[in-house]
């Protein structure tokens, strides 16, 4: 028999449990903000004859910087924002999680500091973690903005290399005004730090809410990530992307991104959706108004509802949201524990899953179980 062996894990890493949400298999999956609709059976098939013309040249590496699939990245940023960003400003990853990596392999590193603002998205941390970055949260306000002035102090005090702005905000559906980009991004400059606005979700953002990539040509500091799982349905393909103010910043994601990091079947599949961006920002524009719909309608409950931009909607409070968030489980919705204490994040899913929330929600919350609502 073998001896007992320790394996040298890193000590930072010893008993931390990996990133993930519960994957259940119930009739209403609600809790991490994927699209709920599949895609359309034209488009499905057009991806696949991309696929299968892709297929033919797989004994070949793919090609490497992904340069048609950063021009269809362009093209589609100028029709979504009315910004046009050079394709040499345009880098792509597997989903916005490595370009955030990327991000951080780039401009954090040991002795340097990443700072953000709580609450907002979990995986920042461990990316600070993996890349041996410092990083420090500071807490937004009651109504999960940014006190920008308190912002600017604690940049032009801490000097971080990094600036992270998640708008829209998760898990909150914050999105933040324009001129507090602005004046935060002014004041990183001036010590030399980037800022990130993270974008995930800004596909969703209500009509006259502007993109962050309008701030592009004026500020050199500023990098606006987003993700095709989302709007475009394609949680599962992984393809993520950033725009760029200055093209060094994606000359840098190349000296740190993985050897041939993006395949040939993923830039297939990502080229196809962008040719059909019209037929998916139709579901984007229903699944808008199921949002504001869904977050009158618990507004009219007498829940206390954070306004979103995204496709999702933090609400509450609840004095034991475990019993709430298992009361749904058991009638067959499943939606996310995150956040502050008190509150819980719904999905928006398809009309259907929308009423299951609601009736469920109703139940959940009754003469019953009204102990665990406060």
């Amino acid at each position: 028999m073998s001896r007992p062996f320790d394996l040298p894990i890193r000590a930072d890493l010893v008993g931390i449990s990996s990133y993930g949400a519960p994957q259940l298999d119930v009739a209403a999956r609600l809790n991490v903000n994927e699209n709920p609709f599949p895609l359309p059976d034209d488009l499905a098939a057009a991806m696949g004859a991309a696929v299968a013309a892709a297929a033919v040249g797989l004994n070949r590496y793919p090609d490497r910087d992904a340069t048609r699939l950063r021009q269809a990245l362009a093209d589609y940023i100028a029709d979504e924002t009315g910004v046009r960003v050079p394709v040499d400003c345009v880098w792509a990853a597997n989903g916005s999680n490595e370009v955030m990596h990327h991000v951080f392999l780039a401009f954090g590193g040991p002795g340097r500091l990443a700072i953000t603002f709580d609450p907002t998205y979990s995986m920042y941390p461990e990316y600070a973690r993996d890349t041996f970055t410092d990083y420090e949260a500071y807490p937004r306000t009651a109504d999960f903005g940014i006190d920008v002035a308190a912002a600017i102090e604690l940049i032009l005090r801490r000097r971080p290399t990094l600036v992270l702005l998640t708008s829209p905000n998760n898990p909150t559906g914050t999105a933040l005004p324009q001129d507090d980009i602005r004046t935060i991004a002014h004041a990183a400059r001036e010590v030399g730090s980037m800022v990130v606005v993270d974008e995930a979700y800004a596909e969703f953002r209500h009509h006259g809410v502007p993109s962050a990539c309008a701030l592009l040509e004026e500020f050199p500091n500023l990098i606006v990530t987003r993700t095709m799982s989302k709007a475009f349905a394609l949680a599962g393909a992984r393809l993520g992307y950033a725009l760029a103010a200055d093209p060094r910043v994606v000359d840098a994601f190349m000296v740190v991104r993985l050897p041939y990091h993006l395949s040939a079947v993923t830039q297939a599949v990502a080229i196809t959706a962008l040719r059909h961006s019209g037929v998916l920002q139709a579901q984007v524009a229903l699944l808008r108004d199921e949002r504001d719909a869904l977050a009158a309608w618990l507004i009219d409950s007498g829940f206390t509802v954070a306004p979103s931009d995204a496709n999702f909607i933090l609400f509450g409070v609840f004095e034991d949201r475990d019993a709430i968030w298992r009361a749904l489980l058991d009638r067959g919705v499943l939606v996310r524990q995150t956040g502050p204490h008190g509150w819980l994040r719904v999905t928006v899913g398809t009309p259907a899953e929308n009423d299951m929330f609601r009736q469920a929600l109703v139940e959940a919350t009754s003469a019953d179980d009204e102990e665990g609502r406060t």
